[in-house]
């Protein structure tokens, strides 16, 4: 499972025109799902990614967390974060997980993030879709498990 974090001062989602996700202060989080990830693997990311303290202080230090700055999130699923591109120009996906897998996990994510964080906000898994934010720094990170 990877989870690519943006930190952002704003970022949506838009389906077929609409905008159907918007978030102000917090992160964008794009969700890859792999062939053999689980409940298990989710929640450690989640864990990670909710402690997180990337933020900064008062005093310009690093050291803030989602909570801390009453941040919201905006998760969206992205299988191309498992593109292999070692062979020729053509990204392989064979490393993905299948779509009931990752919708399921998906699904599973946003549910438990929900318990911790009042703001979460989504994209539709397996629509296109169209992704815009302002990236806070830039500041993102790459969690895998």
């Amino acid at each position: 499972m990877k989870f690519v974090i943006q930190r952002v001062t704003r970022a949506s989602v838009e389906v077929d025109g609409d905008i159907i996700g918007a978030i102000e202060k917090g992160y964008l989080v794009l969700i890859g799902v792999g062939q053999n990830d689980t409940r298990a693997d989710a929640d450690k990311l989640i864990k990670k990614l909710i402690g997180l303290r990337i933020f900064t202080d008062d005093n310009g230090k690093i050291n803030l967390s989602l909570k801390d700055v009453n941040g919201a999130l905006l998760l969206v699923s992205q299988f191309t974060l498992y593109a292999n591109c070692v062979k020729g120009n053509r990204p392989s996906f064979i490393e993905a997980g299948a779509p009931q897998l990752a919708e399921e996990l998906y699904e599973y994510i946003i549910a438990e993030c929900r318990k911790s964080v009042p703001n979460v906000e989504t994209g539709v898994f397996g629509a296109k879709m169209n992704v815009s934010l302002c990236n806070d720094g830039p500041f993102t990170i790459l969690l895998e498990s």
